[in-house]
């Protein structure tokens, strides 16, 4: 039986290698970041250049490794290349945070098929298709890995206001998580989701926009702030969940219960 140490917990993430999507703004920005400071080297995906510019800046600025990568999430081939370059400039990927996500704000029969089909692309293909392609290099180089989906608590209720396709896509996210976890348990490969409630990102911001202020609805009367989910990823990420797969968490300070 192993010896474990008094706590047996810790966020050390030196000698990994991560991709974050989603790296420009919200979530994926934070996570890259808190990433690199735990200090995995970190490989920075997104659609805008001079973002990703930036980013790989402060990073670097601080002591850590970064490559910016340019992808469109919803093209296949840029999924590939992105775990390609991702290897070139900082080795094998051995964790993956699929944090890029599109929000749909309409009604479900208002949708065109174009909005549809970016919102299942962004949201739940490209997500599967990258932790696919991560695990089979992992497999093959009989290396551990941690892949890390971001889902929302929309995947677990819907109040009717036009989120409908991204309440589903995030409820698929959960399910693709506990099955590609079981897949791949006995590769040491662990699988698991964050399910964020209301935090001050840009699609936050876009839906307090549309919709009007509804943080006086909330049990707490307040959205979240980012630098509270970094417990959570880093958790998740480390060797402190060794033993934690197939498992969505849900941070959302009550928000579901309201």
């Amino acid at each position: 039986m192993s010896e474990y140490g008094l706590p047996n917990f810790s966020t050390e993430l030196s000698g990994n290698v991560a991709l974050v999507t989603g790296a420009t703004s919200g979530l994926g920005r934070r996570f890259a970041r808190v990433i690199a400071d735990a200090g995995a080297d970190v490989a920075i995906a997104g659609r805008r250049a001079e973002k990703l510019k930036e980013l790989q800046e402060e990073i670097e600025a601080a002591g850590g490794r970064c490559v910016p990568i340019v992808a469109d999430v919803t093209d296949a081939d840029d999924l590939v290349s992105a775990v390609d370059q991702a290897e070139s400039g900082l080795g094998t990927v051995t964790m993956l945070v699929n944090s890029a996500g599109i929000p749909d704000a309409q009604r479900a029969h208002r949708m065109s098929l174009d909005l549809i089909d970016a919102v299942i692309a962004t949201n739940l293909r490209a997500p599967f298709v990258l932790s696919v392609e991560v695990a089979r290099r992992l497999i093959a180089a009989k290396q551990s890995g941690r892949i890390v989906n971001i889902s929302s608590i929309g995947a677990f209720h819907y109040d009717g206001d036009g989120a409908a396709l991204y309440s589903t896509t995030k409820a698929a996210i959960n399910r693709m998580t506990e099955t590609l976890a079981v897949e791949w348990a006995t590769n040491n490969i662990n699988v698991n989701a964050i399910a964020p409630g209301a935090f001050d990102t840009e699609m936050i911001a876009g839906m307090i926009e549309r919709v009007g202020d509804f943080t006086p609805a909330l049990p707490r009367k307040r959205i979240g702030h980012v630098a509270q989910l970094d417990s959570t990823l880093l958790y998740l990420l480390s060797p402190s969940s060794d033993f934690v797969t197939g498992t969505t968490i849900k941070v959302d300070d009550g928000q579901k219960a309201r």
